[in-house]
């Protein structure tokens, strides 16, 4: 089994060796860099072509955002993690906005930390679900401005949009639509078409700038 390739871009280097400890003891997992910046972490993930890369929000020069983003432009499309405290969530909504996978607390549990590696690694996306809606909810401010095409999705297609940006799995939307997974999958894959999104994340956050989703939006 090919292993997954992690980088990890932390400015703490206790915080680094320690996620590093964490998994390099996990079977299927191989960091393969460290970065203790932005800068030094794109230039690496050009190097060494990860598969997934821990970031962390706040760090001197370039940061974690700005990162984020220029991972974008590395061949292979590393998923990128964002790693982060309740102080910071503006932040990481920025970052899941321009293409992130998700995010984790810091303090997260290890298996968590592991498993979230493993689920970006898949394509999907990780949102931490106790501080997703009260994080989306601060700084999307619904139906505001919000450039999603979402005049683009047919009755059904935004009734699925919304019940992602609620956080429901696909097997949770099949029971509320009274459809089949495969359907179901069949409606995120046509609503990540028509809206130009880049994965579930991204979706996540149409729900709530388009107001389908969050406070005041309708059921």
């Amino acid at each position: 089994m090919i292993p997954i390739r992690v980088l990890i871009a932390e400015d703490e280097a206790p915080t680094r060796a320690a996620l590093r400890l964490l998994l390099d003891h996990e079977p299927g997992i191989k960091v393969v860099a460290e970065a203790e910046d932005g800068a030094v972490a794109v230039r690496l993930a050009h190097d060494h072509r990860p598969d997934v890369v821990l970031m962390d929000v706040q760090m001197p020069g370039l940061d974690g955002l700005q990162a984020a983003e220029r991972l974008r432009e590395v061949p292979g499309d590393p998923r990128v993690i964002m790693l982060t405290t309740f102080d910071l969530d503006e932040y990481v909504f920025a970052a899941l906005r321009n293409g992130a996978a998700g995010f984790l607390l810091k303090n997260s549990p290890p298996a968590e930390i592991v498993r979230a590696i493993r689920i970006a690694h898949r394509g999907d996306a990780l949102l931490a679900p106790e501080v997703t809606g009260r994080l989306i909810g601060r700084f999307a401010t619904a139906g505001a401005g919000s450039s999603w095409p979402v005049d683009r999705l047919t009755g059904r297609e935004r009734e699925t949009l919304r019940l992602v940006g609620q956080g429901l799995s696909n097997a949770e939307i099949s029971e509320a639509l009274f459809v089949t997974q495969t359907t179901v999958r069949t409606y995120v894959s046509r609503v990540l078409a028509k809206l130009s999104a880049r994965d579930r994340a991204q979706l996540v956050v149409a729900a709530y700038e388009s107001g389908l989703a969050g406070p005041g939006a309708a059921s």
